[in-house]
């Protein structure tokens, strides 16, 4: 491919910078995706140009610049609402925090900036009139779907560790193999992770989660994951000495994971991944021999928060993940008004993701049952009441009530808790199917209650 199309307003600042002696390319990640035929989320740009150089040149045009990162020669171009990060040739100084260079030289040629970065894939830039440089054989990887570190690996990886767990999302998100060199490196050097911050973490980490191949990179470097997530290590190899389940817990988690669908959102797919997390610690084995973890979702819950915290992801994504944790064991369904308890316990977003993970961990066994299995009549069954209740002008909370607490207070309840209460079991009455979600009955109902 000799040719990628660049957007105008990307394309306006090479053409400013060229037109004013400077060379200017895009480079990166877009060059990557744009020869992948895929659509680049930015389009950053590099060029022969100092900071104040290019803020000059933009301010000729009318555009605006941001000092976004001059100390690293880079500003960001501001074309019509949109942004660009426009950054000077340049190599790097060592990396004392394993993150940013301590220094940086800036260049009069692309070839020492392309030198400095992570992957071949990711070490190509293009303009119009020169086409594509590429200098590290990133066209050659691209075509054989590989991912190789540019130059030394492991002087690579210890510049900035991150770069260990965005090779692994690379080649979850992009289903690339990983090059030999490149891959022992990662293994290698894998406690270098722990000087990385856990949202710089977290990002990729629920990138590579979401990606085709995240079930591949799990099991092929769990003992990098068990670097990020100490609290999975004793799940690998351990055995269920149950007939009901066909792996250890480590390969039972990733087949369920791997049952996800392909919209399911970082947030489910973690809580998949340590929804069995607390298993190690629960084992007993019977009279029988056969293993038994009871109260395993309890134990692993705040084994999960603590993982979530440490990730710091946000309250309500840990909640999520906990929840998840904590409840997918939970009892089937099997009538209306049980099927109505279950959706105002877990609120109808929950509730979907539960049964969502209840079928993944179901795949997760791998053992196959008939469809007329109990549990799979059972699960069947509780899906079409979940259907027809969600269809149904579902109550999940007070605030669905047909009647408020000024209703109430007009028949002569005071305000304060016991409001608060006559409106909870105004509710339980709803979802018990004891009285309809109207006005008139739940007044009258309510007026029973009054002392």
């Amino acid at each position: 491919m000799n040719e990628i199309e660049i957007p105008h307003k990307a394309q306006r600042i090479i053409d400013l910078l060229e037109a004013a002696g400077f060379e200017a390319f895009v480079v990166g990640g877009c060059v990557r995706d744009a020869i992948m035929g895929r659509t680049p989320n930015d389009w950053d740009i590099t060029t022969s140009a100092r900071p104040a150089q290019i803020e000059q040149v933009m301010a000729g045009a009318g555009l605006v610049t941001l000092a976004t990162g001059v100390k690293y020669g880079t500003v960001t171009v501001r074309v019509d609402h949109e942004s660009f990060e426009t950054t000077t040739f340049r190599a790097d100084g060592s990396y004392s925090d394993g993150r940013h260079p301590d220094s940086v030289e800036l260049l009069e040629h692309i070839d020492g900036d392309l030198a400095r970065r992570d992957f071949t894939v990711n070490a190509m830039a293009y303009n119009p009139k020169t086409g594509i440089v590429d200098l590290h054989g990133g066209q050659d990887d691209l075509s054989r779907r590989v991912l190789r570190a540019v130059g030394d690996p492991h002087t690579r990886f210890d510049e900035d560790a991150l770069r260990i767990l965005r090779g692994m999302r690379f080649s979850s998100v992009l289903g690339f193999a990983i090059e030999p060199e490149t891959a022992a490196a990662m293994r290698a050097d894998r406690c270098l992770l722990e000087r990385v911050s856990a949202e710089r973490i977290w990002a990729e980490l629920a990138k590579l989660l979401c990606g085709p191949d995240a079930v591949r990179i799990l099991r092929e470097y769990r003992d990098v994951i068990a670097v990020l997530i100490p609290e999975l290590e004793p799940e690998f190899g351990f055995d269920q000495h149950n007939p009901f389940h066909a792996y250890d817990v480590w390969e039972h988690t990733l087949h369920a994971l791997a049952a996800a669908k392909p919209d399911a959102p970082a947030p489910m797919r973690l809580g998949l991944l340590l929804h069995d997390i607390g298993k190690p610690h629960c084992l007993t084995i019977d009279e029988n021999g056969r293993g038994h973890m009871y109260g395993h979702e309890k134990v692993g819950e705040p084994i999960a928060r603590g993982v979530c915290r440490r990730l710091k992801l946000s309250r309500a994504a840990t909640d999520e993940v906990a929840s998840i944790v904590r409840w997918h064991m939970f009892t089937i369904p099997d009538t209306p008004k049980s099927m109505r308890r279950f959706l105002l316990k877990h609120g109808p977003d929950l509730a979907q993701e539960l049964f969502a993970v209840r079928r993944c961990d179901k795949v997760g066994l791998g053992r196959e049952q008939p469809e007329d299995s109990p549990l799979n009549v059972a699960f069947a069954k509780a899906e079409a009441l979940m259907e027809e209740q969600l269809n149904a002008a579902p109550v999940f909370g007070v605030r669905d009530l047909a009647v408020g607490g000024a209703d109430l207070m007009e028949l002569g309840f005071s305000q304060g808790p016991r409001l608060g209460q006559v409106l909870r079991r105004l509710l339980e009455a709803v979802v018990d199917g004891e009285v309809a979600n109207e006005r008139q009955p739940l007044l009258d109902y309510a007026r029973r209650l009054l002392d």
